[in-house]
């Protein structure tokens, strides 16, 4: 039975992502359908379904950094709002006839920003390095915590007093990091995750506590490791997998009630507001309204948390039952909102853009652009491997180079090799504007993400630039596009090094020193 859910989670699924719609909102339709044909959850879709959550809170825990939040922009933008709109939440729940902790408690979780949501938009188009995304995570981390809170408060259960053992935990980190390192990258490494997952969730609650909050303490044990990324990668495609259960498991629930759709309809509502309401908190943190309405954009939307830990609130006795479907339409219709908006941010930012420059306070913001470059005739947008060795080259020759870069961890690895990097978003239309580029004979554009490298390429010819653009790019399309949108040159590396290779092999007897040497289409 459980199969043939999976295929119309699947079959609805991608039906919406034709649409430009996030495939959860397919999985919540496909469970409310099948509800109302009679079918009703199984233990075996709720296992499913409860593994989604713990590897989810797993990878969540694997990115918990107090460094993250401790920023006034975060702190006291992403704080203020989780207060206000959880005091908003909580009145209209009130007047919809919930009791006083349960009102509060629905007012917090409708407070939360989804997540994944937004770790999979900023991803999509290359910027979670840059300076809005970092304070895009930051409140949603800071939201997490609050979570996290939650999930220990309405776990259900009385705690065991052997749960106080657990503050030990934190003595084992440095065990966990060597087993994780000793595991390698391959089969070793997943399966020392999910055992860490799962077997986290299973000593909290056996000890009294939800199994989620365990799941998330696990992960934490690991966050600031280097492999903390490896990891996530590594189960990001499995946890999505294991969450189509939860989600068919929650749309299984059906429909709201009456009751319970007014108050859908009137809290998705207020989405507009809680989102205006980011940007001028942003706006008031000093943040350039550019850098308030990308993070605004990004955390327009209701929360797979309101779900997860309304399913546990549901669970300990706190709140009725009957909210959870209420969460679940909000979240996919959420979800369904926040697409288009993501998809087309910048677009929509060169629209409003003169409306709202006029709220950003004129002092120094945080994450300010360079407007100089110096005495440098060459620049490298995009620091990565190939980015620092086309620096190294130019360096070599004796040119003058400078390097940039939107990811802060980038800049650090590349200043302590001793080499000049200035932080630049290569997306943003003001660092074009007003950046001096007299000097500049070529612009060399090292970025992975295609859509950034494109859209520099526009904002430089749009904002007067004369000189050489070169682009690396790994697809044909992608160089068409390139081309069109005004490059000089254009890598294919690994085409071009295909048909060198293919050169060698032809030739009779090719030396030891020979070496292939990539050109560029011009």
């Amino acid at each position: 039975m459980e199969i043939l859910w999976l295929a119309a989670a699947y079959v609805l699924g991608m039906a919406v992502s034709r649409l430009k719609l996030p495939p959860l909102v397919g999985f919540l339709g496909a469970g409310i359908i099948l509800s109302l044909f009679g079918f009703e959850t199984t233990d075996t879709l709720h296992e499913i379904g409860h593994l989604g959550v713990l590897f989810l809170l797993f990878t969540v825990g694997l990115h918990l950094r107090l460094k993250s939040i401790l920023r006034p922009e975060v702190l006291g933008a992403g704080g203020i709002h989780l207060a206000l709109t959880a005091g908003v939440f909580g009145l209209i729940a009130s007047l919809f006839g919930y009791e006083l902790v349960e009102a509060v408690i629905i007012g917090i979780l409708l407070g939360f920003s989804s997540t994944v949501l937004a770790a999979k938009s900023l991803e999509d188009r290359g910027e979670l390095g840059a300076f809005h995304a970092r304070v895009s995570i930051g409140i949603l981390i800071l939201q997490d915590i609050v979570a996290i809170a939650l999930l220990a408060l309405t776990g259900g259960g009385v705690p065991s007093i052997w749960g106080l053992a657990l503050l030990a935990l934190p003595l084992f980190r440095p065990l966990l990091i060597k087993a994780l390192i000793a595991s390698g990258h391959d089969e070793l490494q997943l399966l020392f995750a999910l055992i860490l997952a799962i077997g986290g969730g299973a000593l909290f609650e056996v000890l009294g506590l939800s199994s989620e909050l365990g799941a998330l303490v696990a992960g934490a044990l690991l966050s600031g490791h280097k492999l903390a990324d490896e990891l996530t990668h590594k189960l990001w495609g499995l946890k999505e997998a294991f969450l189509v259960g939860f989600f068919l498991e929650v749309g299984l629930a059906g429909l709201p009630g009456y009751n319970e759709l007014i108050f859908c309809v009137v809290i998705l509502a207020l989405l507009p507001i809680k989102s205006i309401l980011y940007f001028f908190l942003l706006v008031g943190f000093k943040l350039r309204s550019r850098n308030s309405f990308l993070v605004t954009t990004t955390l327009t939307s209701y929360s797979e948390f309101t779900l997860i830990a309304g399913i546990v609130a549901v669970s300990g006795g706190f709140i009725p039952e009957t909210v959870v479907t209420s969460f679940a339409l909000l979240v996919a219709v959420s979800y369904a909102i926040n697409a288009p908006l993501s998809a087309n941010v910048n677009a929509l930012w060169s629209r409003f853009e003169l409306s709202l420059l006029k709220y950003e306070r004129d002092v120094k913001h945080p994450g300010q652009q360079v407007v100089s470059l110096g005495s440098a005739n060459y620049l490298v947008v995009g620091m990565g491997q190939a980015g620092s060795s086309a620096y190294e080259y130019m360096k070599y020759y004796g040119h003058k180079v400078i390097g940039m870069d939107a990811d802060p961890a980038k800049l650090e690895e590349n200043i302590q090799s001793k080499r000049r990097v200035v932080y630049g978003d290569a997306r943003d239309p003001e660092l074009w504007e007003n950046i001096n580029l007299e000097n500049i004979k070529a612009i060399m554009l090292a970025i992975p993400n295609p859509g950034t490298k494109v859209e520099a390429t526009k904002l430089l010819r749009q904002y007067g630039y004369k000189g050489d653009v070169v682009a690396l790019t790994m697809r044909s399309d992608e160089h068409k596009a390139l081309r069109e949108a005004g490059a000089t040159a254009v890598c294919l590396p690994m085409s071009q090094a295909g048909k060198k290779l293919a050169e060698l092999s032809l030739e009779e007897g090719p030396s030891e020193s020979t070496s292939l040497n990539l050109t560029f289409d011009r």
